[in-house]
Protein backbone atom coordinates (compact mmCIF):
# COMPACT_ATOMS: atom_id res chain seq x y z
CA UNK A 1 0.00 0.00 0.00
CA UNK A 2 1.07 3.49 -0.94
CA UNK A 3 -0.16 6.03 2.07
CA UNK A 4 -2.84 4.23 2.23
CA UNK A 5 -3.22 3.49 -2.01
CA UNK A 6 -2.78 0.27 -3.40
CA UNK A 7 0.01 0.30 -6.02
CA UNK A 8 -1.21 -0.65 -9.95
CA UNK A 9 -0.57 -4.21 -10.25
CA UNK A 10 1.52 -3.81 -13.69
CA UNK A 11 4.23 -1.17 -11.75
CA UNK A 12 7.24 -3.14 -11.66
CA UNK A 13 8.77 -4.62 -8.21
CA UNK A 14 11.24 -1.88 -8.34
CA UNK A 15 8.52 1.47 -9.09
CA UNK A 16 6.77 -0.19 -6.15
CA UNK A 17 9.80 -0.01 -3.78
CA UNK A 18 10.93 3.62 -4.80
CA UNK A 19 7.53 4.67 -4.53
CA UNK A 20 7.74 3.61 -0.96
CA UNK A 21 11.23 4.36 -0.27
CA UNK A 22 11.74 7.45 1.96
CA UNK A 23 14.32 9.52 1.18
CA UNK A 24 15.77 11.34 3.76
CA UNK A 25 18.53 13.96 2.94
CA UNK A 26 19.85 12.02 0.02
CA UNK A 27 20.04 8.88 1.33
CA UNK A 28 21.46 5.90 -0.92
CA UNK A 29 19.08 3.28 -2.43
CA UNK A 30 20.39 -0.28 -1.36
CA UNK A 31 22.81 -1.96 -3.39
CA UNK A 32 21.56 -3.77 -6.49
CA UNK A 33 22.71 -7.24 -4.94
CA UNK A 34 20.25 -6.27 -1.77
CA UNK A 35 17.71 -5.44 -3.62
CA UNK A 36 17.63 -8.29 -5.53
CA UNK A 37 17.61 -10.43 -2.71
CA UNK A 38 14.89 -7.79 -1.10
CA UNK A 39 12.46 -7.61 -3.75
CA UNK A 40 13.28 -11.31 -4.89
CA UNK A 41 13.61 -10.36 -8.45
CA UNK A 42 17.53 -11.82 -10.48
CA UNK A 43 19.68 -8.88 -11.20
CA UNK A 44 19.05 -8.73 -14.68
CA UNK A 45 15.05 -8.04 -14.63
CA UNK A 46 16.13 -5.42 -11.58
CA UNK A 47 18.78 -3.85 -13.78
CA UNK A 48 16.10 -3.37 -16.51
CA UNK A 49 13.76 -2.13 -14.05
CA UNK A 50 16.40 0.54 -12.94
CA UNK A 51 16.73 1.49 -16.84
CA UNK A 52 13.40 2.31 -16.94
CA UNK A 53 13.35 4.08 -13.80
CA UNK A 54 16.15 6.28 -14.89
CA UNK A 55 14.58 6.97 -18.35
CA UNK A 56 11.18 8.52 -16.21
CA UNK A 57 13.81 10.68 -14.10
CA UNK A 58 12.83 8.96 -10.54
CA UNK A 59 16.45 7.76 -10.26
CA UNK A 60 20.14 9.18 -10.26
CA UNK A 61 22.36 6.63 -10.98
CA UNK A 62 25.94 7.19 -10.41
CA UNK A 63 29.41 5.07 -10.74
CA UNK A 64 30.54 4.17 -7.30
CA UNK A 65 28.13 6.21 -5.24
CA UNK A 66 24.91 4.32 -5.90
CA UNK A 67 21.36 5.22 -6.89
CA UNK A 68 19.44 8.27 -5.59
CA UNK A 69 15.74 8.64 -5.77
CA UNK A 70 14.91 11.69 -7.30
CA UNK A 71 11.64 13.86 -7.33
CA UNK A 72 9.29 13.54 -9.32
CA UNK A 73 8.67 14.63 -12.56
CA UNK A 74 6.73 14.26 -15.89
CA UNK A 75 8.90 15.53 -18.30
CA UNK A 76 11.05 12.77 -19.11
CA UNK A 77 8.19 10.66 -19.81
CA UNK A 78 6.68 12.74 -22.41
CA UNK A 79 10.43 13.72 -23.70
CA UNK A 80 10.66 10.07 -24.82
CA UNK A 81 7.43 9.67 -26.65
CA UNK A 82 7.44 12.94 -28.18
CA UNK A 83 11.00 12.61 -29.43
CA UNK A 84 10.27 8.89 -31.32
CA UNK A 85 6.86 10.51 -32.44
CA UNK A 86 8.82 13.18 -34.21
CA UNK A 87 10.88 10.55 -35.56
CA UNK A 88 7.89 8.83 -36.95
CA UNK A 89 6.67 12.02 -38.19
CA UNK A 90 7.78 15.84 -37.60
CA UNK A 91 4.15 16.92 -38.07
CA UNK A 92 3.47 15.82 -34.76
CA UNK A 93 4.72 18.71 -33.59
CA UNK A 94 2.20 20.63 -34.82
CA UNK A 95 -1.09 18.45 -32.74
CA UNK A 96 1.45 18.72 -29.74
CA UNK A 97 2.04 22.40 -29.87
CA UNK A 98 -1.78 22.53 -30.45
CA UNK A 99 -2.12 20.68 -27.24
CA UNK A 100 0.44 23.15 -25.73
CA UNK A 101 -1.49 26.37 -26.43
CA UNK A 102 -4.74 24.97 -25.15
CA UNK A 103 -3.36 23.99 -21.62
CA UNK A 104 -1.75 27.50 -21.32
CA UNK A 105 -4.58 28.62 -22.08
CA UNK A 106 -6.51 26.80 -19.38
CA UNK A 107 -4.45 27.59 -16.77
CA UNK A 108 -3.49 31.07 -17.51
CA UNK A 109 -5.50 32.58 -15.28
CA UNK A 110 -5.18 30.63 -12.63
CA UNK A 111 -1.48 30.80 -13.01
CA UNK A 112 -0.83 34.26 -13.63
CA UNK A 113 -2.20 35.16 -10.18
CA UNK A 114 -0.13 33.23 -8.58
CA UNK A 115 2.97 35.23 -9.21
CA UNK A 116 5.13 37.42 -7.02
CA UNK A 117 6.48 40.75 -7.37
CA UNK A 118 9.59 39.02 -8.02
CA UNK A 119 8.43 37.00 -11.07
CA UNK A 120 6.74 40.26 -12.86
CA UNK A 121 9.84 41.96 -12.31
CA UNK A 122 11.71 38.63 -13.79
CA UNK A 123 9.20 38.56 -16.76
CA UNK A 124 9.97 42.21 -17.93
CA UNK A 125 13.63 41.60 -17.76
CA UNK A 126 13.17 38.74 -20.00
CA UNK A 127 10.98 40.64 -22.03
CA UNK A 128 14.26 43.39 -22.05
CA UNK A 129 16.96 40.86 -23.21
CA UNK A 130 15.34 39.38 -26.02
CA UNK A 131 14.47 43.12 -27.74
CA UNK A 132 18.21 43.86 -27.21
CA UNK A 133 19.22 40.78 -28.93
CA UNK A 134 16.92 41.23 -31.80
CA UNK A 135 18.01 44.60 -32.45
CA UNK A 136 21.89 44.17 -32.12
CA UNK A 137 24.17 44.33 -34.80
CA UNK A 138 23.90 41.02 -35.34
CA UNK A 139 20.23 39.69 -34.96
CA UNK A 140 20.10 36.75 -32.52
CA UNK A 141 16.98 34.71 -32.17
CA UNK A 142 15.74 35.21 -28.04
CA UNK A 143 14.59 31.67 -28.38
CA UNK A 144 16.31 31.05 -24.09
CA UNK A 145 13.77 33.98 -23.03
CA UNK A 146 10.92 32.55 -25.29
CA UNK A 147 11.02 29.45 -23.15
CA UNK A 148 12.40 31.07 -20.07
CA UNK A 149 8.99 33.73 -20.09
CA UNK A 150 6.73 30.81 -21.01
CA UNK A 151 7.62 28.47 -18.78
CA UNK A 152 7.92 31.00 -15.72
CA UNK A 153 4.31 32.41 -15.86
CA UNK A 154 2.93 29.03 -15.07
CA UNK A 155 5.84 27.75 -12.21
CA UNK A 156 3.87 28.41 -9.72
CA UNK A 157 0.88 26.27 -10.27
CA UNK A 158 3.52 23.72 -8.90
CA UNK A 159 1.86 20.98 -10.62
CA UNK A 160 4.17 18.38 -12.74
CA UNK A 161 2.05 17.37 -15.20
CA UNK A 162 1.62 20.89 -16.59
CA UNK A 163 5.22 21.77 -16.52
CA UNK A 164 6.58 18.69 -17.50
CA UNK A 165 4.03 18.90 -20.69
CA UNK A 166 5.11 22.50 -21.10
CA UNK A 167 9.03 21.62 -20.88
CA UNK A 168 8.34 18.79 -23.44
CA UNK A 169 7.20 20.92 -25.58
CA UNK A 170 10.03 23.25 -25.76
CA UNK A 171 12.79 20.49 -26.27
CA UNK A 172 10.38 19.62 -29.25
CA UNK A 173 10.49 22.93 -30.38
CA UNK A 174 14.59 22.80 -30.96
CA UNK A 175 14.34 19.33 -32.05
CA UNK A 176 12.20 20.39 -35.26
CA UNK A 177 14.03 23.83 -35.88
CA UNK A 178 11.88 25.78 -34.72
CA UNK A 179 14.69 27.89 -32.32
CA UNK A 180 16.90 28.89 -36.24
CA UNK A 181 16.28 32.65 -37.20
CA UNK A 182 15.94 32.51 -41.08
CA UNK A 183 14.15 35.08 -42.24
CA UNK A 184 13.06 39.19 -41.87
CA UNK A 185 12.96 40.60 -38.16
CA UNK A 186 9.05 41.72 -38.26
CA UNK A 187 7.65 38.40 -37.56
CA UNK A 188 10.02 38.09 -34.51
CA UNK A 189 9.22 41.68 -33.29
CA UNK A 190 5.24 40.77 -33.70
CA UNK A 191 6.10 37.71 -31.30
CA UNK A 192 7.85 40.11 -28.44
CA UNK A 193 5.33 42.89 -29.11
CA UNK A 194 2.51 40.26 -27.67
CA UNK A 195 4.74 39.19 -24.86
CA UNK A 196 5.19 42.73 -23.98
CA UNK A 197 1.40 43.41 -23.80
CA UNK A 198 0.93 39.94 -21.48
CA UNK A 199 3.48 41.63 -18.77
CA UNK A 200 1.84 44.69 -18.83
CA UNK A 201 -1.67 43.30 -18.73
CA UNK A 202 -0.26 40.72 -16.18
CA UNK A 203 1.14 44.40 -14.38
CA UNK A 204 -2.30 46.03 -14.46
CA UNK A 205 -3.84 42.65 -13.73
CA UNK A 206 -6.00 42.86 -16.28
CA UNK A 207 -5.73 38.83 -17.03
CA UNK A 208 -8.50 38.80 -19.99
CA UNK A 209 -6.27 41.13 -22.02
CA UNK A 210 -2.87 38.86 -21.02
CA UNK A 211 -4.65 36.00 -21.77
CA UNK A 212 -5.85 37.56 -25.08
CA UNK A 213 -2.60 38.51 -26.15
CA UNK A 214 -1.38 35.00 -25.16
CA UNK A 215 -3.95 33.49 -27.48
CA UNK A 216 -3.32 36.25 -30.46
CA UNK A 217 0.83 34.92 -29.86
CA UNK A 218 0.40 31.07 -30.17
CA UNK A 219 -1.64 31.42 -33.30
CA UNK A 220 1.35 32.77 -34.75
CA UNK A 221 3.36 29.60 -34.85
CA UNK A 222 0.73 28.37 -37.08
CA UNK A 223 1.51 30.84 -40.02
CA UNK A 224 5.14 31.33 -39.59
CA UNK A 225 7.01 32.47 -42.29
CA UNK A 226 9.91 30.18 -43.42
CA UNK A 227 11.61 28.63 -40.12
CA UNK A 228 11.38 31.57 -37.74
CA UNK A 229 9.94 32.84 -34.72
Amino acid sequence: MLNGIKAPNSLSQFLTYLAQFEDANGQRLPSLNDLSRDLGIGLATLREQLEVARALGLVEVKPKLGTKKLSYTFAPAIRHSLRYALALNNEYFQKYADLRNHVEGVYWHEAVKLLTVEDKQELEEIVVSAKEKLYSHTIQVPHEEHRNFHLLIFKRLENPFVTGLLEAYWEAYDAVGLNVFSGGLSYLEEVWEYHTKMIEAINKNDYEAGYQALVQHTHLLFRRPSNEE
